[in-house]
């Protein structure tokens, strides 16, 4: 399943553009997708680094060293690959500064539709550009850590950062990368205000993000015992981690790096709420929140309530009546409907 852009990636090591990383030095791989497959005469072990949790169960299955956020230094040489997100992007270029030598290879590729262009021209304005190679409708590009010339070293590294900070939206602290990092989504704005009163007892959120929707709960709901909040994506449950506990709520709370549509959830529960993703890349994939609903059906307490968020064209109502006692809608508007089922 490895995409267009990584094989972009590793083009230039394949032609000859680039030698092939050899025994003994280490290489460390951002955003790293499972499914590559190294160029011939590739030595050097690779270190990857990936949030995703789908992505990381399969890189960890294939029997690479994985981690969901970078924890080493003095790596020889890194790779980068960059998606959608120009401000992870740029974060992540960040983090190959700062944790390869001096004088080491960073190496980034991703596809045209993504910005790789833009973010190309934005680094060989602060660094300069050493190379680079088009190939699988992506761009591969690369530049070296510089060595000790100025008094700060990590000034390049330091530009992305200031460049790419962590934001306060209505309280909440995000991060560029996270979904909906600048601004409340829309969507779960307007779930937010037709949840239901009086929610109490074991509670959870599903494709939780940076915590809002499990915060409004808290906020309202007294009667919460506890709240669980499920999240693919390694940063975003970090900062709701640091945004449920600056609430002060007495509910336990347990927080869940989880991939909802590959693996089990343990604990059952009263009430869940969610606004499920429902793209895939740049395709709209319907069957992700179908499975979501799915593995909220299975969470719930008989008598227990899901509510949701989708676009109003989503084709939830099928599985909702298929697999919920109830089912129904709530609130809608020009983009949204809210969904409620009882199982």
């Amino acid at each position: 399943m490895s995409s267009e852009a990584t094989r972009t990636l590793f083009y230039p090591f394949e032609t000859g553009g680039l030698p092939v990383p050899p025994e003994g030095e280490r290489v460390l791989f951002l955003g790293a997708e499972p499914g590559f497959r190294l160029p011939l005469g590739w030595a050097a072990p690779i270190d990857a680094v990936q949030p995703f949790r789908p992505f990381f169960r399969l890189l960890q299955g294939a029997g690479l060293p994985v981690k969901p956020r970078v924890e080493a230094r003095d790596y020889s040489s890194a790779l980068v690959l960059a998606g959608r997100h120009r401000g992870r992007n740029e974060l992540w270029l960040a983090d190959a500064l700062e944790r390869t030598v001096p004088g080491g290879l960073i190496v980034v590729a991703g596809g045209k539709e993504d910005g790789i262009v833009s973010l190309r021209k934005r680094i060989g304005r602060l660094l300069g550009i050493e190379g680079s190679e088009p190939k699988y409708h992506g761009l591969a590009f690369w530049f070296r850590r510089p060595h000790v010339a100025t008094p700060d070293v990590a000034t390049p590294a330091s530009a992305l950062r200031e460049a790419n900070p962590a934001l306060l939206v209505d309280g909440h602290h995000t991060a560029p990368g996270m979904f909906s990092h600048d601004r409340i989504d829309p969507g779960s704005s307007l779930l937010a205000r037709n949840l239901p009163a009086g929610v109490s007892g074991d509670v959870a959120d599903f494709g939780a993000g940076w915590g809002y929707l499990a915060g409004e709960l808290l906020s309202r709901n007294a009667g919460i015992s506890r709240m669980d909040l499920y999240e693919a994506e390694f940063e975003a449950l970090e900062a709701a981690r640091g945004n449920i506990a600056a609430l002060g709520s007495d509910a336990v709370t347990g927080f869940f790096w989880i991939d909802l549509l590959a693996e089990p959830v343990e604990r059952r529960y009263d009430f869940i709420v969610m606004n499920p993703p429902f793209h895939a890349g740049h395709a709209a994939e319907p069957a992700l929140g179908q499975g979501m609903i799915l593995a909220a059906a299975r969470a719930l307490k008989p008598g227990g309530r899901l509510f949701l968020v989708a676009n109003r064209q989503l084709p939830y109502e099928g599985v909702l009546a298929r697999e919920f006692r109830a089912a129904g809608e709530t609130a809608r508007d020009g983009r949204y409907k809210v969904l409620w089922a009882v199982r």
